[in-house]
């Protein structure tokens, strides 16, 4: 089993979900974040007086998905996130230890 955690631009988020969906993934997590990459941030200008914006709006998706769907998943996340401009986002895959579902104790696969 692995975790597949993307941050990625906010409006793209449906696009995800629906990628994802097509791929019958069961289910995921979506978290609203800030942060920043290569981008650094930004300057804008507020009632005449310009700051800076180190954090940008982002959101994490995170999904747990069996070592078969990896590559798909991944692929899937990154076709829909893409807008080929800086700050789209960054796709992470780590090896999950164990997965339980609370309601059944179903462990591993199953759980997903």
């Amino acid at each position: 089993m692995k975790m597949v955690m993307a941050v990625i631009k906010p409006h793209k988020m449906d696009a995800v979900r629906e990628a994802l969906s097509e791929l019958a993934v069961n289910g995921m997590t979506a978290t609203e974040v800030k942060g920043y990459g290569r981008q650094r941030g930004h300057t804008e200008i507020y009632r005449g007086a310009e700051y800076t914006v180190n954090f940008l709006p982002k959101v994490k998706v995170e999904v747990a998905v069996s070592d078969d769907l990896v590559d798909r998943v991944v692929e899937a996340i990154q076709e829909a996130a893409r807008t080929g401009k800086i700050g789209d986002g960054k796709v992470f895959v780590y090896d999950m230890g164990k997965a339980v579902r609370i309601r059944t104790g179903e462990t591993g696969d199953d759980a997903l």
